[in-house]
């Protein structure tokens, strides 16, 4: 039987963060978990870059630090090597967003490739990942998404966007690791989940090299896997899936309600729950056929994919089951899974300071709107600065 205590053990949560970086994480924490001063500073930082002020260095200091691994890979590599002695496997996010151009969307595939060929030869580094609207115009997605007729242009253009993704899909399969699409906006999502489908049935006959995201606090995501699985058993190949609970709440509440169609957001946290949970539960009762990659920071569910596997008799090391968290977030989690012998990575964002600052940005805002989320990281990191007040002075915590 799983005890729910896992997570409570600070010591192991923290013991990679020095004083000065609890100290820091302390501050960041208290910061956002106040939405009205998220607000101030989300429009203190775009002004500041939109004018070319020199905000950089305090924004490095601070919370790109805190959810960055660096600047270029070899940057990252200090923080992956720190966290794998700890037996805590990195997934590295080259996090630009908000390119429109396709030279820029060109550039941003070579570098997915080029970091999944990085990621091929270190054992640290289980998976890669890609965002399609990095590697393509949003408004084409969306396009395709509802089925309007392309122009001549436009069928050019989303040939190439196809064409990036089967390249980054393909190096992924010639280098034997696995690669996980983001989810977007549903307006978008349905070219999203076309195309990675045909990914999967195009590389995934033998393992489960592409995996799509299905953000749960979407009520209809349960029937779209269940009428996926059947799809994929039929065509002989299995699902890579990453779930999530979603990223754009409001956003998409908004839009249904100005164009008046039902949202496709859960009515509560409490059905995105459901939803999440029911989804996990299908993915582990058929892990045969789908290989189950667990991004949540929500306690609950992460306790209920292991008592899952414990009753399924799924070795808690088994290959198709991994478990992830945002880097900067929730080491309660990451690193006493990993602690306690499950698959467990962190997702490192990386990339120029002024490039990676509106992926934090949404990072930040998102967090606002996470209930208590926030508020259980303030009250571990004070936990554990309580903790260590109270041991004799180590010199390599200062």
């Amino acid at each position: 039987m799983i005890t729910q205590k896992i997570f409570d053990d600070t010591k192991t949560a923290f013991e990679l963060k020095s004083n000065e970086e609890l100290n820091r994480a302390l501050f960041l924490f208290n910061m956002i978990n106040r939405p009205s001063l998220v607000k101030i500073g989300t429009y203190l930082t775009k002004v500041s870059l939109k004018l070319h002020l020199p905000v950089e260095g305090l924004i490095k200091k601070t919370i790109f630090n805190q959810f960055s691994g660096g600047e270029t890979t070899e940057d990252c590599m200090k923080v992956i090597d720190k966290m794998y002695t700890k037996k805590l496997h990195s997934i590295l996010d080259y996090s630009v967003e908000g390119k429109e151009e396709e030279a820029q969307f060109d550039a941003a595939m070579k570098k997915k490739i080029s970091v999944i060929e990085f990621a091929s030869e270190k054992k640290e580094l289980p998976y890669a990942v890609f965002k399609p609207t990095g590697i393509g115009r949003f408004g084409i997605w969306e396009k395709v998404s509802s089925k309007e007729t392309l122009s001549i242009q436009e069928e050019e253009e989303w040939a190439r966007v196809k064409n990036r993704v089967d390249l980054i899909c393909e190096a992924a399969y010639k280098n034997d690791i696995s690669v996980l699409a983001d989810s977007e906006e549903s307006w978008m999502q349905d070219a999203v989940d076309d195309l990675i489908e045909e990914m999967m049935e195009k590389y995934n006959k033998e393992k489960e090299i592409v995996f799509n995201t299905l953000q749960c606090y979407r009520w209809d995501r349960l029937n779209y896997l269940q009428a996926l699985h059947l799809k994929a058993k039929a065509a002989g190949y299995k699902l890579g899936v990453k779930i999530v609970r979603g990223a754009y709440m409001e956003k998409e509440n908004e839009r249904a309600h100005k164009m008046g169609y039902p949202t496709p957001i859960c009515e509560s946290k409490e059905a995105t729950d459901v939803s999440f949970n029911g989804v996990l539960a299908y993915c582990l009762a058929h892990i045969d056929d789908i290989s189950l990659f667990v991004g949540t920071h929500n306690e609950m569910s992460n306790y209920l994919a292991l008592q899952i596997m414990e009753d399924k008799n799924i070795a808690i090391n088994d290959s198709r089951v991994w478990f992830s968290q945002l880097y900067g977030m929730s080491d309660h989690i990451s690193l006493n899974l990993a602690k306690k012998g499950y698959n467990t990575a962190k997702l490192v964002p990386f990339g120029p300071v002024r490039e990676v600052i509106p992926y934090l940005i949404r990072r930040a805002e998102e967090n606002t709107s996470v209930k208590g989320q926030t508020g259980r990281e303030l009250a571990l990191l004070i936990e554990e600065k309580k903790r260590r007040k109270g041991e004799p002075t180590k010199g390599n915590r200062e």
